[in-house]
């Protein structure tokens, strides 16, 4: 029987954005703060995820076995290390969260059965690399605070109290909303970068954030006016509000994950490529209303 394990680990490093062929100034415009030297650290953390069949022990790989590898091929290297000097890779290419991911899968992938590897910079921006040539995946998460009332416009009162149970009552209720975003792109060989984190994040707030913020949904965004606010149809407006403009940036919407409370989220991905038409699929979808 096939299986999939993930071992965790971490390390605490530094790094800097700057290219030597770029002015100051335009350093500065393009990377920011974070061109400032001699640098600045972050405490990392790795899940490396494996995939095998289960042997007569009931293990995919001895995670013994797995941290000495680990350890051998990444953590020694990289912890308390400035990454722009650790490794050949980043003499080329900047040691941005994606092109780290990419670097520890290279370094990895001759000893252990990958199937990704996930890199958190910090909790709100990590990485995921698959093996695939210079693609990787690059998350943003973030959160605003909104108002909603579920009732459909079409039914009684009591016929959505019958379906949205305490969520159809007049007034409504809030949620402090947490929103990941997913883009998915290749990886520049000089930047390291699948998208400036900069723009990506300002897309994120102008179309999000900044306007769903602080408003009760159903009377404030004009698209739940007609449509219910549930935590599926939110994930869904957003990500048709975010494709074109990620797109823009030269870079593709993956996924939208919504997480309405501890106990209540929903995935949406994008399918669709510009030849086809939009499909969507939910995941974890909030089948209570509670």
């Amino acid at each position: 029987m096939e299986c999939v394990i993930t071992r965790r680990a971490q390390f605490s490093a530094s790094h800097r954005y700057w290219l030597p062929e770029l002015s100051a100034a335009e350093n500065i415009e393009r990377f920011g703060l974070t061109s400032r030297a001699p640098g600045h650290g972050h405490n990392y953390v790795l899940y490396v995820s494996m995939v095998g069949e289960l042997d007569e022990y009931g293990m995919v790989l001895n995670l013994s076995d797995v941290k000495h590898t680990l350890k051998q091929e990444v953590t020694d290297h990289l912890d308390f290390a400035h990454l722009n000097d650790v490794w050949p890779e980043f003499q080329q290419t900047l040691p941005t969260t994606e092109a780290l991911a990419r670097a520890i899968w290279h370094r990895l992938a001759p000893h252990l059965p990958l199937t990704n590897i996930q890199l958190f910079e910090h909790p709100e921006l990590w990485a995921d690399y698959q093996g695939n040539g210079m693609e990787a995946y690059l998350t943003l998460s973030t959160h605003f605070s909104a108002a909603h009332r579920l009732a459909h416009p079409d039914l009684s009162f009591e016929d959505n109290c019958e379906i949205y149970g305490k969520c159809a009552r007049p007034n409504g209720h809030g949620h402090n909303y947490h929103l990941e975003v997913t883009v998915k792109g290749e990886i520049d060989p000089r930047t390291g970068m699948i998208v400036k984190l900069e723009s990506l994040q300002k897309v994120i707030d102008d179309y999000v954030v900044e306007p769903f913020d602080h408003t009760f949904l159903n009377k404030d965004i004009p698209h739940f006016a007609k449509v219910v606010p549930t935590a599926e149809n939110i994930a869904v407006h957003i990500r048709d509000l975010l494709q074109n403009p990620i797109q823009e940036l030269r870079a593709k919407l993956h996924k939208v994950k919504l997480i309405e409370s501890p106990n209540n989220s929903c995935e949406v991905y994008c399918t669709n490529t510009e030849s086809e038409p939009k499909t969507l699929q939910v995941k974890q979808p909030v089948l209570a209303k509670v």
